[in-house]
């Protein structure tokens, strides 16, 4: 009877396991393979079965220059890019208090989960955590994917989240800019865009680390996505005394209000396609977020778009 009943428990406990995520190895036994070894490997395999809310893996960590750029994460001298990813895989995974700064417009992070996050009907599925506060948003334009070919790599489309700023006049899709290497390296950083504008990610008396180029990059650096019109502005008419403001937008984006509004979630159902039609996904496996103004802050330097960690709140 003892021995009937620990194979129940056994093969509930292997079926609880292997059906919390179709995309999960299914794991099966028999009466005559059922030993405590066994059993003591089952517990194990088991337990680590169990997906986690959290960003599971960083794919691609490929910031615009910044102040905060070869610092959060700290970049050593022959430093690649993929080693860039660890670092910043390791300030992300597994938490939601960890910060990489992803520097001025067009610089972006993509990540990956254990599991597919669910789009659950009528709620929101998901939260990024960043380090905005009352007054003072550094927005990010938010993008999902599915792993549709099932290899595990976020190779696959990609659905921009369209946030209440989506169709505003002064949004501006597919804007592209490139950022040139400066000589020497501590010198301001330039910049062109496809809009005939120009101008240079300055640099501060705050900063002082060798470059605010992301050094493990090239001689130029060029990124194309969805930009927000410019909304950080200088509220004191006084010149002399600068006093910056960045409102936050109404919902949609990341880095854009405190970590306890409600608005630092984010709806599947708001994924559009690249031509603005929304499309309908059952989940996603991969996000993509990058920066999504280009504008300077006075002292304050440029509007950077900060990432602390993303969660599944309905797993």
């Amino acid at each position: 009877m003892k021995k009937n009943m620990l194979l129940m428990c056994m093969a509930g406990l292997l079926c609880l396991a292997g059906c919390t995520d179709s995309a999960y190895e299914e794991v099966s036994t028999t009466a005559q393979s059922v030993t405590p070894d066994a059993l003591k490997d089952a517990h194990a395999r088991a337990s680590l079965l169990v997906p986690t809310k959290y960003i599971s893996q960083v794919f691609t960590y490929a910031p615009a220059p910044g102040q905060f750029i070869n610092t959060l994460p700290a970049y050593t001298s022959g430093n690649t890019a993929a080693q860039m990813a660890t670092k910043a895989a390791t300030a992300l995974v597994g938490k939601t208090n960890g910060l990489v700064c992803l520097g001025g417009f067009g610089g972006y992070i993509v990540v990956g989960f254990d599991h597919t996050i669910a789009n659950v009907a009528s709620v929101r599925d998901f939260k990024v955590y960043g380090n905005a506060f009352t007054d003072w948003a550094e927005p990010g334009i938010v993008m999902v994917s599915r792993d549709v070919n099932a290899n595990g790599l976020p190779d696959d489309t990609w659905y921009e989240l369209a946030g209440s700023a989506y169709n505003a006049a002064g949004t501006i899709k597919n804007y592209q800019i490139t950022y040139t290497k400066p000589s020497p390296l501590n010198a301001d950083v330039p910049w062109t865009d496809n809009q005939g504008g120009s101008g240079v990610v300055k640099r501060n008396s705050f900063h002082t680390q060798a470059s605010y180029y992301p050094q493990w990059e090239g001689n130029s650096i060029t990124f194309t996505g969805t930009k927000l019109a410019n909304h950080a502005y200088d509220s004191n008419p006084d010149p002399s005394a600068e006093h910056w403001l960045a409102p936050a937008f109404a919902w949609g984006y990341a880095d854009n209000v405190p970590n306890a509004d409600t608005n630092a979630t984010f709806d599947i159902d708001w994924a559009v396609n690249s031509s603005g039609t929304p499309v309908s996904l059952t989940g996603i496996d991969f996000i993509k977020i990058h920066t999504g103004t280009n504008q300077d802050a006075g002292w304050l330097g440029e509007v950077s778009t900060e990432i602390a960690g993303i969660e599944d709140i309905n797993l």
